[in-house]
């Protein structure tokens, strides 16, 4: 009968000693054996997530633990040797923060996908990050309860994706962002130490919070291997409204109307004529043709007030057309033109999409610097988001396949996250800096909030193994 040593030997053995250093093929030997992938195949399927012009290199395995004491194993051995790690979740990433390094390996937390506990009474559940998004609301949906955070790709992102971007959605206008539901969580370091940040009480301010350190770390400070997450109770079926704008300008006194009003919808959405072009065509759902479209959902026991003040600030900016509907298949149906956004663009050729945030009162300034850009460069350019806190996505539709275009793609890319700084923002609202925009960030940061950055990283992670060439 094999033992575990000669069976990692033999995996190991897919494995030349002219591609790996003595010192690595030691410490991957070292590990349990069903941890190390090394087929050629197989490792092809973790090199990069969904970003488009990031670098991404040929790692030496993929390591997939999963428990806590293997994920501390995979980063004593890596941190001995000096090999880079990159942490993988579910590879939804559009900011290359998971692309592998050559030299490296991928730790795909994959294998940790269970739901360990979710508590009615405190109203927390406590998860491993591998557990897909949609799997943990549904969790909670049982328990009447909710887990608010809901990107687009609610249905195949992880968890553990989510707190290393801090990921947003549709509903961060009321509830907030993935930090703001984050009560707890085990780490491993760089060194393979363990430690556990937060608590499960309602208070707790004791140290420096750490909890919010590692949340939106993009895998350069620790390996997160649980998540205490807080839920709410469940809100009662949306109603929806929709409002067509003939005037960009409209739309977005109609955005800054709601914003000053103080209401609390549940979730802001606009969508330019681009986008509603291509949803269009995709669905045949009638959208028809306008400027802009807002979308605007309210889960509230006064939703149908809510939404009336909201129709009689949209009519007062000028909107073209008002709908709302108490249906909750219909609501689905009309907030499912917005999930449709990116995948119908993408139908319009090879797209680099945008992630960036500025003032509410500037979005549609932004909307119209892209649409300059759009106009100067001869590309497409759609632009959907999240009205209610500011966060768009602008989509540059290129051809991958010539030189020029994919030139000029960059360039509009560039113009457009300059834009957004010059209005107030930010380079990134949700996807998380990642390798796309490492760059970009100490235009954003001051110096001395970069080295800050810099310091803690290197504090944490002595020996620069973890992620690197990503955040700063």
């Amino acid at each position: 009968m094999a033992t575990p040593r000669s069976r990692a030997r033999a995996i190991m053995g897919r494995v030349t000693t002219t591609e790996l250093p003595a010192s690595v093929l030691d410490a991957l030997r070292a590990l349990p054996d069903d941890l190390v992938i090394s087929d050629p195949d197989l490792v092809a399927g973790y090199v990069r997530d969904q970003s488009r012009f990031t670098e991404a290199g040929a790692p030496l395995a993929v390591l997939a633990p999963r428990r806590t004491e293997e994920v501390a194993a995979c980063l004593a051995a890596c941190h001995e040797a000096g090999v880079p790690v990159v942490t993988r979740g579910a590879g939804s990433g559009l900011s290359g923060g998971a692309n592998a390094v050559g030299g490296g390996v991928v730790l795909s937390l994959h294998r940790m996908d269970r739901i360990l506990e979710v508590d009615p009474v405190e109203r927390l559940a406590v998860v491993q990050p591998g557990v897909v998004t949609g799997e943990l609301r549904a969790a909670a949906a049982e328990q009447g309860l909710l887990y608010p955070p809901d990107p687009g790709s609610v249905g195949f992102c992880s968890i553990g994706g989510n707190v290393a971007t801090n990921a947003g959605g549709m509903c961060c206008v009321k509830y907030g962002v993935t930090r703001d539901f984050v009560e707890a969580l085990e780490v491993v370091l760089a060194d393979g130490r363990v430690m556990r940040t937060g608590t499960r009480t309602v208070k707790g301010v004791a140290g420096y919070d750490l909890t919010g350190l590692f949340v939106g770390s993009e895998g350069t400070l620790g390996v997160v291997t649980e998540v205490t997450v807080r839920l709410v109770p469940a809100a009662r079926p949306p109603m929806t409204l929709v409002a067509s704008f003939d005037e960009l300008a409209a739309a977005g006194a109609a955005v800054a109307g709601v914003v000053a009003s103080g209401l609390a919808p549940s979730a802001v959405e606009i969508l330019d004529r681009t986008t509603l072009r291509a949803v269009d065509a995709t669905a045949r759902m009638g959208l028809g043709e306008a400027a802009a479209m807002l979308l605007v959902q309210a889960d509230s026991e006064d939703a149908d007030g809510l939404l009336a003040e909201v129709e009689s600030i949209c009519l007062a900016a000028g909107a073209a057309d008002v709908g709302r509907s108490d249906d909750p298949e219909e609501s689905a149906m009309l907030m499912e033109a917005r999930r449709l956004a990116l995948p119908a663009l993408e139908g319009l050729g090879d797209w680099l999409l945008d992630d960036v945030c500025v003032p509410r009162a500037r979005v549609v300034d932004l909307i119209t610097a892209v649409e300059a850009v759009a106009a100067e460069t001869g590309l497409t350019i759609g632009v959907f988001g999240h009205a209610g806190d500011g966060n768009l996505h602008p989509t540059v539709i290129f051809d991958q396949h010539d030189g020029a275009s994919r030139a000029a793609a960059l360039g509009a890319f560039d113009r457009i996250t300059e834009a957004t700084l010059a209005l107030g923002g930010t380079i990134t609202g949700e996807h998380g800096v990642g390798r796309l925009k490492a760059g970009w960030l100490t235009r954003e940061l001051d110096p001395v909030n970069a080295e800050v950055q810099r310091a803690l990283r290197r504090t944490l992670d002595p020996r620069g193994i973890l992620n690197p060439g990503v955040v700063l």
